[in-house]
């Protein structure tokens, strides 16, 4: 399913891989799908319309009478974990799972340079900023919002550094504004210093305490790889 957006935004589908939107589900049960959402995939069309998860959900309903919905969101270049509720009730419990900061969330991000130690958290609250030139983008303020992500290092290479990554609060573009702050932008993250090309940041692991709990796990993607390998990985 890789033609132009059928909506003629002009955005193309990712390519599937050959079970379709069935060989990306990471996890399913009677209640919750988990998906590896591909990069550059937005979760919904937005006003303007185009691409997005949306258009794989009729291929995901697995017998069910309506197909699964999102319980959450994940920035259109961010790859990875993504939640789906299969009924009304099961996306109504998801909500407040996600809404109460239960849902334990791991991602992996390779960025510039890195930061001067091993471990820490950034604790540093985020606040909506705009203009008619640029847009909105999300910022380091005292006015904002309560954020916190703590963080690891897990392996360095030439003027890169691969992070792991526990969001503690959920806010829009949190990983990618606190990854700036600590003055080491991810990879690929123009908006916030990282420069040109694919933004290098997955959603690597969603745990979620339902009965019977839910544990999900992305692999690693291709435009990733290599500069992960430079950072140590060994997939």
């Amino acid at each position: 399913m890789d033609s132009k957006d059928k909506r003629g935004r002009g955005r193309p589908l990712p390519a599937l891989p050959p079970a379709g939107p069935a060989g990306l589900v990471l996890h399913r049960d009677e209640a919750v799908l988990v998906l590896d959402k591909p990069a550059g995939l937005p979760v919904h069309a937005g006003p303007r319309g185009g691409a997005s998860v949306e258009d794989w959900l009729p291929g995901l309903a697995f017998g069910k009478r309506r197909p699964p919905q999102p319980a959450h969101r994940l920035d259109q270049d961010t790859a990875g974990c993504l939640v789906l509720g299969r009924t009304r009730p099961a996306l109504a419990a998801l909500g407040g799972l996600f809404a109460a900061g239960r849902a334990r969330k791991t991602y992996w991000a390779v960025v510039r340079g890195g930061p001067a130690g091993e471990a820490g958290e950034v604790d540093a609250p985020l606040l909506k900023r705009s203009t008619a030139r640029d847009g909105w983008w999300m910022a380091v303020d005292p006015a904002g919002q309560p954020a916190r992500t703590a963080w690891r290092v897990m392996g360095r290479g030439p003027g890169l550094a691969w992070l792991e990554l526990a969001p503690r609060t959920g806010r829009t573009h949190q990983i990618r504004v606190h990854c700036a702050h600590l003055g080491c932008p991810i990879l690929g993250d123009g908006r916030y210093g990282g420069g040109e090309g694919a933004m290098h940041l997955l959603a690597r692991a969603i745990a979620l305490p339902l009965e019977p709990p839910v544990a999900a796990t992305a692999p690693v993607p291709g435009h990733m790889r290599r500069a992960m390998e430079a950072c140590g990985w060994r997939g």
